[in-house]
């Protein structure tokens, strides 16, 4: 099983791309989703931990963007109960999938929080600041202070990019980048193949 970990800057565009490789993948955002609203040994913890800010089940992201507005290290809290869970689904996915040729791991801090093992892909996904303005600005509750404190805790981007085995260049329309990713993808089965 190749396992190809996708990194690059928030809304880079990263699930785009996972979704025209049309293969197994695990998306860390809707697993939290999926906690969020389904977990109840989430919804403890993290009340537990912040008892002002989470008051009932499903969770609320209010709730946590609040949590994480009024102390930065509110984040680490929620964190410290929510990484715990997302990897144990991980695992599971892992296992379920393991016949698969190639499974995507769409993580936002895959590299940060040590996700992605020595032999996994690294592809880093290029986007242009005005794209990324552009979708991040469609997103339903986008708050750019709260981006800000979220991006503290990712690697900076030239790390990112000194380690990635591709980059691909995500500026152009989505026709084209279907035809780049199946390269892309064809390219990784050969040399995972001859090597």
């Amino acid at each position: 099983m190749i396992r190809i970990g996708l990194i690059g800057d928030i809304a880079s565009g990263k699930s785009f791309i996972a979704k025209l490789f049309n293969c197994p993948t695990f998306n860390a955002d809707e697993e939290v989703k999926y906690l969020y609203k389904n977990s109840k040994i989430c919804f403890y913890n993290l009340k537990r931990k912040l008892p002002k800010f989470i008051k009932s089940f499903p969770i609320k992201k209010i709730e946590l963007t609040t949590a994480i507005k009024t102390n930065n290290n509110n984040l680490k809290k929620i964190s410290s109960v929510v990484h715990p869970l997302v990897r144990k689904r991980m695992k599971a996915f892992l296992k379920e999938n393991n016949k698969s040729k190639i499974i995507i791991l769409d993580i936002p801090l895959l590299v940060e929080n040590k996700l992605h093992k020595k032999n996994d892909i690294l592809i880093f996904i290029k986007s242009s600041k005005k794209n990324i303005l552009s979708r991040l600005s469609s997103r339903k509750k986008y708050d750019k202070n709260l981006l800000k404190t979220l991006k503290q805790n990712q690697l900076i981007l030239s790390k990112k990019i000194g380690i990635a085995d591709y980059i691909v260049d995500n500026n152009y329309s989505p026709y084209i980048m279907k035809k780049k990713v199946k390269l892309l993808k064809r390219k990784i089965l050969n040399e995972r193949n001859n090597s």
